[in-house]
């Protein structure tokens, strides 16, 4: 239907393009006096009806000529602009739908909400990453932005139950709450966790103070960009090396190797394996930089004999290929 309708606006562009040419050549032809620029000048306002005076005094046969050029050109360019308008409105529905699609099919995916100038950063690197995400932003030209960017999005208030539930909340991995002041954070905040307990939730907080209500309303992690920034300028300057291997690895620029956070889930045959055992180090050749069990406890730099359970996190770090194999053996049934 959509294909249709673009082949019927060609038909009536070029429709409107030969009416064009016929008056140019009519007009030269009928009134003998005037040039080929007069004709195409005469033929333009004629079908465009803007109501400017003729070129020079039209004949008996010129003035038939015009009406037949109004009628033809007004049908011809109202119907090309009926066409145009049925694209755009196909266009934004097709849109509509595809995105209402994709939203109901997502899963295991991350939620931005607010794409001020941090949350563009986030989108960025999640797209950089390959990792899904959903965008919540009810700025105008924000939408524009995320309609140019071809991301997923849902169009709302952040702290409305029904965005959250739009943009697969219950399905969701993990949501980034940066919409554009502390309470709305702090609400779109209790909302998610209220709706799904379980999804990890990162806040950014602006005030000092918003940093103990965000934990209050289910925030496992929270940023305070400005302390993040000075941190981060003082490590810039301590040891810049370091700081670009680390964001070479985590935003996966120029660099072979990655870092993740790999889960052993249930059934893994890594379960009961220790790492000199396992497949990890002598087969894929990945490093285990740390683990975090289940318990809640913490192991830096494991040694061979620890033993990997359930529901570890292991900390890796290797080429994007073999972390992808471990990623499999991690959640495969043996």
């Amino acid at each position: 239907m959509a294909t249709n309708v673009v082949n019927q606006f060609k038909y009536g562009l070029l429709t409107l393009f030969f009416i064009i040419i016929i008056g140019t050549i009519g007009f030269e032809l009928i009134e003998q006096d005037w040039s080929l620029l007069d004709s195409f000048y005469m033929t333009v306002i004629t079908i465009s009806t803007t109501g400017f005076k003729e070129v020079k005094p039209l004949t008996e046969t010129g003035r038939l000529f015009t009406v037949f050029l109004i009628i033809s050109g007004v049908l011809s360019i109202a119907y090309t602009g009926g066409k145009a308008a049925q694209i755009l409105i196909e266009k934004q529905m097709l849109r509509r739908i595809r995105m209402k699609r994709r939203l109901g099919l997502i899963a295991n995916h991350y939620i931005v909400c607010g794409y001020g100038r941090m949350g563009k950063q986030i989108c960025e690197a999640l797209r950089e990453n390959k990792y899904p995400f959903v965008v919540i932003e009810n700025n105008h030209e924000n939408v524009e932005q995320l309609i140019e960017k071809g991301y997923d999005f849902v169009s709302d208030d952040a702290t409305r139950d029904e965005a959250l539930i739009k943009a697969g909340l219950r399905r969701a991995k993990g949501l980034v709450s940066v919409v554009a002041t502390d309470a709305e954070n702090v609400f779109t905040v209790l909302s998610a966790k209220e709706l799904n307990p379980d999804i990890f939730v990162v806040a950014r907080a602006i005030d000092e103070g918003t940093e103990s209500k965000l934990v209050k309303a289910g925030a496992d992690r929270v940023v305070k960009p400005y302390e993040l920034g000075g941190n981060r300028m003082v490590q810039l300057l301590m040891r810049p090396g370091v700081i670009d291997f680390i964001d070479g690895v985590a935003r996966d620029k120029d660099i072979a190797i990655n870092l993740e956070e790999i889960t052993v889930c249930e059934g893994s045959k890594l379960i009961g394996q220790t790492l000199l055992d396992s497949p990890i180090r002598k087969e894929l050749d990945i490093i285990i930089v740390a683990i975090y069990s289940s318990d809640g406890s913490f192991t830096y730099n494991p040694n061979s004999g620890t033993e990997i359970k359930l529901g570890d996190k292991l900390i890796a770090i290797g080429e994007s290929d073999s972390l992808n194999k471990l990623t499999d053996i991690c959640i495969s049934i043996r």
